[in-house]
């Protein structure tokens, strides 16, 4: 993106192929990267708990279409308006599967940014699988490989990465129940289609987890002057004589799609995480293991971007 004179160019100006072999190529340093994010964040690590078939009492979580009638706590739902779940603490390994948004807009990174929003995506969804697989979990990642136990499984998920992703949303159709996902992506698709396909993955009786990538010029709007926008997704353009002018509008519509998709992982017991790539990878680690622990937040978390729910 540029200021005055120049032109925003969300664009790839590389085919797809040479794309593919661009990310392969660094994929062993972001899996460096990983590693050293993990040991920033490992002195504070003791496991995880978790839902399912168990004992002891967890949390409760609102009901949702798909879920057994049979787990509602009719007490816990009579103090309002809302059908509550309560579920119990797993006691045996769980399966947790991340995944990497593939699309070109997660190529993008602004002279105001210190990688990409892939870069940072990938090095999460390594260094939570290292993270996880020190504790026994089962590791997957949609499409690329099934679920591992194994105490090398970030890097077994960067070798089966190397030949490449597959485009668009994560298939679900391997995913169990009671299993959890993390998704990291920029969720710059329209708001309804993103519903959509967490409510799919939520009837399922699985849980997720989402972390909203953004670069710090996607959150702050910078630009002044006559700029050119382009779409990465279809190469449209979008030329503003005074771009300054768009800044109120465009920040006002950038935070209402991020509290809608925020509101409704919250309505079906879903974590959003707000991060930006000017900000340290493992802030946004940090906040995605609280989730996956079960640890209450609070509402508006900030952790280098918008919030977080």
């Amino acid at each position: 993106m540029a200021t005055i004179g120049q032109s925003v160019d969300l664009t790839p100006s590389a085919d797809a192929l040479v794309r593919a072999r661009q990310r392969a190529a660094l994929l062993p340093d972001l899996l460096v990267e990983a590693k050293r994010v993990v040991t920033t964040v490992i002195a504070g690590w003791h496991g995880r708990r978790r839902r399912g078939v168990g004992e002891n009492f967890w949390q409760f979580r609102p009901f949702v279409d798909g879920g057994e009638v049979s787990r509602i706590d009719w007490r816990r739902s009579a103090r309002d308006d809302n059908v509550y779940l309560r579920d119990q603490e797993w006691e045996a390994a769980q399966t947790v599967w991340i995944w990497a948004d593939p699309s070109p807009s997660m190529l993008y990174k602004s002279e105001i940014a210190t990688v990409s929003k892939e870069s940072r995506a990938m090095v999460l969804v390594l260094a939570l699988a290292d993270l996880l697989s020190r504790s026994g979990e089962r590791i997957g990642y949609p499409g690329v490989l099934d679920p591992i136990s194994a105490r090398n499984a970030a890097e077994r998920i960067a070798t089966a990465l190397v030949p490449g992703r597959p485009a668009g949303f994560p298939p679900d159709d391997r995913m169990k129940r009671f299993s959890e996902v993390v998704l990291v992506s920029d969720f710059l698709d329209p708001v309804d289609e993103i519903l959509e396909r967490i409510d799919r993955i939520a009837r399922r009786g699985i849980r997720g987890h989402l972390i909203a990538i953004a670069d710090p010029a996607e959150e702050t709007f910078p630009y002044a002057g006559r700029t050119e926008f382009r779409d990465p997704e279809t190469g449209a353009k979008l030329t503003a004589g005074r771009a300054e002018g768009l800044r109120e509008e465009y920040l006002q519509l950038f935070q209402a799609r991020r509290a809608v998709i925020g509101e409704h992982c919250r309505r079906l017991g879903w974590s959003f995480v707000a991060h930006r790539t000017d900000r340290l990878a493992s802030e946004a680690l940090v906040g995605v293991h609280g989730r996956l622990s079960g640890v209450p937040q609070p509402m508006a978390r900030q952790t280098g971007g918008i919030g977080a729910a």
